[in-house]
């Protein structure tokens, strides 16, 4: 298992093959998730073997959107299994990171830390300062992909969505949910539908 080789296999399939309509599920997603999840790694003091598995699900997580938009996680999994074996990756191995990465399905149903934190690292951006850029870039991708038609569909689907999520790890209860109550407030209000 070398994960710098599938970290350059993967980065680059992703530049190359990944839709341009695709804003926010881009490479820089991708990146994200897997950084966030190095935080995670060190912050709970996970163990090697494991973290390995957590940022190889990092890295696959969104794969499949390149063959599918709907339902991109099983896509991704699919892919993994084809994928993994060539870089020495056991069953055993790729049957935890498939489920790591059908957790990150919405809604979220983490079953063990390991798919906690890749479902807090999916959407820590939720809990940051950056939110408002970056959800900018999923308002435009869903505009693309026809999920929603203006600012107030896509509004009205943010408070439906952000007010069913919550976070797994405590961390992230404790210094991203506070911030994104914040963000689902201000969109509540701007519209008056507090």
């Amino acid at each position: 298992m070398n994960i710098r080789k599938l970290k350059t296999f993967i980065t680059s399939k992703l530049r190359k093959e990944l839709p341009s309509k695709l804003s926010y599920h881009g490479l820089h997603h991708t990146m994200d998730v897997l950084n966030v999840c190095n935080h995670y790694i060190k912050r709970y003091n996970i163990a090697p073997e494991d973290a390995y598995l957590l940022r190889t699900a990092s890295l696959l997580h969104d794969v499949g959107i390149i063959s599918t938009y709907d339902g991109h996680e099983k896509a991704s999994v699919v892919y993994a299994k084809e994928l993994l074996p060539s870089f020495g990756y056991s069953v055993a191995d790729i049957k935890r990171i498939g489920d790591m990465i059908m957790s990150t399905n919405i809604p979220q149903n983490p079953k063990n830390i390991l798919e906690q934190i890749i479902c807090d690292a999916d959407l820590d951006y939720l809990g940051r300062s950056d939110v408002y850029p970056i959800s900018q870039t999923l308002y435009k991708e869903f505009l693309a992909y026809n999920v929603i038609t203006d600012e107030e569909s896509w509004d009205r689907l943010q408070v439906k969505f952000l007010s069913k999520h919550y976070y797994h790890t405590e961390f992230a209860k404790k210094f991203r949910a506070p911030f994104k109550q914040l963000y689902l407030d201000g969109i509540k209000r701007k519209w008056g539908w507090e």
